[in-house]
């Protein structure tokens, strides 16, 4: 019995793994076309016809001979410094060209770019796009004065930056950004005017976001993707560039709406009704054939008033999060158990306080979380303890009626048999499995936890692991965590007979060890704790209850005598 229901927990918990890293953590490559024509594509916005390969676009049109009203003759750009991020906007078209993160490192130490520049032209944050693609292009292309600009230095509150350009033909566009000291939050607001007439611009995001220099690779790494939240709803639509094709537009109220990768995002958070449409990028590796292409998404808004658009471009971190909005948080994909985890989130960032080493706190909040559940393991330990004291009464019991089929009457009398069996030694088949099915949302929340907690993303160990959130480089604790696996699983009551179980439970391990080579070693050093714990827990148990009384098996016919003297009536007793 016991062993089956570890057979069913381990096996549960490949089917999750299984589902967050095929369906979850990776994203389908969408269907190519030639060479470069989805690439060119997607990155103008433009319908290219069947069997036409559409060439890349010149980085800077010819705009038409139009005397210019309000403008500059020069390229120029200016830069603003917040305390969390140094942003570089550009007045060719009075657009973002560079987004870096103080707190947060790419590969080479430097601050993270979320701006994504490649080989090929692309759109940068905050282009335009009207009707008239001859106005879009003078809008995106054309110098704008700069009207106000940013302090030198890092600023000290809500900042405004503003451009205007006009033209002889009439056309008018004025663009404004507001960036606040201490968040990633960016308010934009556009106009656009062709004579009297006012024109609905649509807001373009780039292709995805610049987070190449991020350290996490390989299965457990969430591909760039859209995500949104309508107004009213708990629950975060997300889904990937293969889905584009059916699920590309969506309208309405939405409190969030953009795209993200792992651990950032670049979301708009408009008041009213809203538009929003989204795109695949295939980019071609630079320089490489053989690289593969990077698949990204693009996203474009259309806000139905001419209010201010709010962007949050920055980290998918909780505090963050939680301060602009607490429907934001919900932008962070915890999984099932999601309500176990924010606690999870807090405890360890409040031992991460004290110790000063995200390492170390995550092997204390496991000791604690594992001290927390020692009743329940110990209960569970007890319960199968008994079982595997009547283990040969009951293989006896079952070996009697092992020739019948499943479908013969007579198999019930094996249940019966065993039930009173049962009741007799005063053992419940169930009380072994209950008390672990218990502990099982918490050791899952953990898990979903340090898979997706940005605070692990670059956060030191010792010696040689130097990041949380990557694999170990020399596979050290995903080893130690397959012995200590096979160690717990060898130590616990064996509860079943049957060989082949026994076999498996023992390979589980092996196989667990083979999929945390990949996992972040932040999961594995938390699953080693926890297995060091239970060999503990196990042994200490052990101790305590002393050695299992295994009985003889006896006759059946002494269990009815004994069963009929005691006065009770049951399938077995009634035979005889």
């Amino acid at each position: 019995m016991e062993k089956r229901v570890l057979l069913f927990l381990f096996l549960a918990f490949l089917v999750m793994y299984g589902y967050q890293m095929l369906v979850v953590r990776q994203s389908p490559a969408p269907a190519r076309t030639a060479p470069g024509a989805e690439t060119s594509q997607a990155l103008s916005g433009a319908e290219t016809p069947p069997g036409e390969v559409r060439q890349p676009e010149s980085p800077t049109p010819a705009l038409p001979s139009v005397s210019v009203e309000v403008g500059e003759t020069e390229e120029r750009d200016l830069r603003i410094e917040t305390q969390t991020v140094t942003a570089v906007f550009t007045n060719r078209g009075a657009r973002l060209k560079s987004y870096r993160l103080k707190h947060y490192l790419d590969q080479v130490g430097q601050p993270l770019e979320l701006v994504a520049s490649f080989p090929v032209p692309s759109t940068l944050p905050f282009s335009v796009r009207v009707d008239d693609p001859q106005v879009t292009a003078t809008t995106n292309q054309a110098l704008f004065a700069v009207k106000s600009s940013a302090p030198p230095g890092v600023i000290s509150g809500p900042t405004r930056l503003e451009f205007e350009y006009r033209d002889a033909a009439g056309l008018g566009v004025t663009k404004s950004f507001v960036l606040e000291p201490t968040s990633y939050v960016v308010t934009f607001d556009v106009a656009v005017k062709l004579g009297d007439m006012a024109l609905s611009p649509i807001i373009e995001w780039g292709p995805g976001l610049g987070d190449e220099g991020s350290a996490v690779t390989g299965q457990y790494v969430v591909k760039p993707r859209a995500l949104l939240l309508r107004e009213g709803e708990r629950s975060t639509e997300r889904f990937a560039a293969s889905d584009v094709a059916t699920t590309g537009t969506h309208k309405g109220v939405f409190q969030y709406a953009g795209v993200d990768d792992h651990y950032f995002m670049s979301v708009a958070m408009a008041q009213g009704p809203l538009t929003v449409h989204y795109r695949s990028v295939t980019i071609p590796a630079a320089g490489d054939a053989k690289a593969p292409a990077r698949e990204l998404m693009a996203y474009s808004v259309d806000p139905a008033g001419d209010e201010a658009v709010r962007f949050y471009v920055g980290p998918k971190d909780f505090d963050q999060l939680s301060s602009i909005s607490p429907a934001m948080v919900r932008a962070i994909d915890f999984g099932l158990f999601d309500v176990v985890v924010v606690p999870l989130l807090r405890a360890l960032k409040w031992i991460y306080g004290y110790v000063g080493n995200y390492g170390w706190a995550i092997i204390l909040l496991t000791v604690a979380i594992n001290a927390l559940m020692f009743p329940l393991r110990h209960k569970s330990v007890v319960s199968m303890r008994r079982m595997q004291e009547i283990q040969p009464e009951a293989k006896k019991i079952q070996d009697r009626y092992a020739n019948l089929k499943a479908t013969d009457p007579a198999k019930q009398k094996m249940n019966q048999e065993l039930m009173a069996l049962y009741r007799e030694r005063g053992v419940n088949p169930a009380s072994g499995c209950v008390p672990m099915l218990l502990t099982f949302p918490v050791l899952f929340a953990f898990y979903a936890l340090l898979t997706t907690a940005i605070e692990l993303r670059g956060a030191p160990f010792v010696g040689w692991i130097r990041d949380l959130s990557a694999p170990d480089p020399f596979y050290v604790t995903p080893v130690l965590m397959g012995i200590t696996q096979i160690w717990q699983t060898w130590i616990q009551p064996q509860t079943g007979v049957d060989p082949a179980q026994q076999k498996m439970m023992m390979f589980m391990p092996v196989i667990f060890m083979f999929f945390f080579l990949w996992a972040p070693s932040g999961v594995a050093i938390y699953w080693f704790v926890s297995n060091l714990w239970g060999i503990g827990q196990q042994y200490l148990t052990n101790y305590l209850i002393g050695p299992p009384n295994i009985r003889p098996p006896r006759p059946a016919a002494e269990r009815r005598v004994k069963q009929a003297g005691s006065g009770k009536t049951d399938a077995a007793s009634r035979e005889s």
